[in-house]
């Protein structure tokens, strides 16, 4: 059965081919969020300087003892969804899951924002969520997801994956998603930004911004004049560069 909104693989070619598309160092500290039964987790164990393996689910105890006596693993029980990745020791360099689907995309976003010493993520995801972290300004699945993450790392679709190989199946189609981080990513205030500019997608970025933000419509219609671009612009016709300079651009004529 499902545990908790997770499908576990059960094909040990793919097992094994995530752990080669890691590329992992010698030197790598592993953050695997979702261990499940440990299938992945045991092949990470093997080539990981150490494993810090996040598990919600308690009945999976039992499966995960082997795990649990290694050396070089710590197994965390809790929600990964509530988890300060920040006080890890030693610290994490790598992600590399099957992350469980009803999270996936608010785990990466925290895992960037609280883990600058994160150098890559190699995870299993929705093909629908691997689709929308990748794409690209004035697509209907580019979104405030998107800008974020884009921001702070390179995304790279790495191969598309078989429900077959999940047990049980699930309905959706699923992708192996690889981010190489390329910076330290947004700020604060610039994802409180993003996340304004396309809560209302109908409306223009300004206009979107003004209603959390009373009094910032002149402003944004200046600050994106200034930058070159549509003062009536919509939120996803700007890329993510062009999101951080127009946060600095806000902030520094406030």
């Amino acid at each position: 059965m499902v545990r908790l909104g997770q499908n576990f693989l059960a094909d040990p070619n793919l097992l094994d081919a995530i752990v080669r598309d890691a590329e992992l160092r010698d030197d790598d500290v592993v953050l695997e969020i979702g261990a499940g039964e440990g299938v992945l987790s045991e092949r990470l164990a093997e080539v990981a300087t150490h494993l810090h393996s996040v598990e919600l689910d308690r009945g999976l105890e039992h499966a995960l003892a082997p795990l649990a006596s290694r050396p070089n693993v710590s197994l965390h029980w809790g929600d990964a969804m509530r988890m300060d990745f920040a006080v890890l020791r030693p610290v994490p360099t790598a992600v590399v899951s099957n992350l469980p689907y009803a999270v996936a995309t608010p785990t990466i976003l925290r895992t960037i924002e609280q883990l600058p010493s994160l150098r890559s993520w190699t995870v299993m995801v929705q093909r629908e969520i691997a689709d929308r972290l990748r794409s690209a300004p004035g697509s209907r699945t580019y979104g405030s997801p998107s800008v974020l993450v884009q921001l702070a790392c390179e995304v790279r679709l790495v191969r598309t994956v078989d429900p077959a190989v999940f047990r049980p199946r699930p309905r959706v189609e699923s992708a192996i998603l690889a981010l190489r981080r390329t910076g330290p990513g947004a700020d604060a205030a610039t994802r409180e930004l993003v996340r304004a500019a396309f809560a209302h997608r109908r409306k223009s970025l300004a206009r979107s911004l003004e209603h959390g933000r009373p009094g910032s419509l002149g402003p944004a219609r200046e600050a994106l004049e200034e930058l070159g671009l549509a003062a009536d612009a919509r939120a996803e016709a700007l890329s993510p560069d062009d999101f951080a300079a127009l946060s600095a651009k806000l902030r520094s004529s406030a």
